[in-house]
């Protein structure tokens, strides 16, 4: 009898082939097939394969390092899939290659260092529930992505100052993302910081620098590729927004919230970075404190 465990993965793969479907740009065919879902088709084929690998395996060791080199496939897919890429598509296509050869080389190394991802030590279990959490992955690049895609596939498009923006605002993501996770590595690197939780640094004007700078960065590539969009592309909002909820309510700051607290809730130095550290946008002035120590 098949069930809703069952039933996720096909729907979820459905539900964004009729979304790359929509938001397909109209030159954008391949013997007459609209090309966006076909890439769409291919993430998740990707994914698949994955999927069968780290069952077979019962490993969790490749799912982020996958997931990166998605979304470069699927950028690349598109430039190549566009008859008259310009400049513009060529620089849409550098600012997802670039995120995601530096997150997945960063998330790859870390996992090899720590020997595994504690998320999965239930998950991976369970085929069904893999499953879904691969084809997740899936879902997680076609819509972030989506605006970069759209971008990429049009033909002969110029940038413009409206584009020009977006890459201001990509690149300061970008770089806070990256000083973000470069400090706290640092930190935890340090035999002192034992046991202890970061409060310096960009650490110190928001709990998630790191967050913030994805968010970032994923509102610069929208905010880059609107300037081409035209009637349901501007649907592409979909990609920040979609972070933004991953990332506030799904699987980031909500897990590490709660793993915060479990550690160090009756630490009051702990308890006070909570009272007046903002948990995602920064306040105008924030006073920088030392780590816990």
């Amino acid at each position: 009898m098949l069930t809703k465990k069952h039933l996720m993965p096909p729907l979820l793969v459905l539900v964004c082939l009729l979304y790359a479907g929509l938001i397909n740009p109209l030159d954008s065919r391949i013997v007459g097939v609209s090309v966006l879902p076909v890439i769409f088709a291919a993430i998740f084929l990707i994914q698949l394969l994955g999927f069968g690998y780290a069952w077979w395996a019962r490993t969790e060791r490749f799912y982020d390092l996958i997931g990166s080199l998605t979304f470069i496939s699927a950028v690349l897919l598109a430039l190549m899939l566009n008859p008259a890429p310009s400049t513009y598509s060529y620089v849409m296509t550098a600012l997802v290659v670039v995120w995601a050869l530096r997150l997945g080389t960063f998330l790859f190394l870390r996992i090899a260092d720590v020997g595994e991802d504690r998320r999965f030590r239930k998950i991976k279990q369970s085929f069904w529930h893999f499953l879904l959490v691969w084809t997740l992955q899936g879902v997680w690049v076609s819509l972030t992505s989506s605006a970069a895609l759209v971008a990429i596939l049009t033909p002969n498009a110029a940038l413009t100052g409206f584009a020009g923006l977006g890459l201001l605002i990509w690149f300061g993501g970008f770089t806070l993302e990256v000083v973000a996770d470069k400090q706290k590595g640092d930190f935890r690197k340090d035999p002192a910081n034992a046991g202890q939780f970061i409060s310096r640094g960009v650490w110190a004007i928001c709990r998630h620098p790191n967050y913030l700078g994805e968010i970032m960065l994923w509102t610069g590539v929208f905010l880059a590729a609107l300037p081409v969009m035209q009637s349901w592309q501007f649907a592409t909002v979909l990609s920040p927004l979609f972070v933004v909820v991953l990332l506030t309510r799904i699987s980031g700051i909500p897990t590490l919230a709660h793993r915060g607290v479990s550690q160090w809730g009756n630490d009051p130095a702990y308890q006070a970075y909570l009272r007046d550290t903002p948990v995602l946008i920064p306040r105008l002035l924030v006073q920088n404190r030392g780590s816990k120590s």
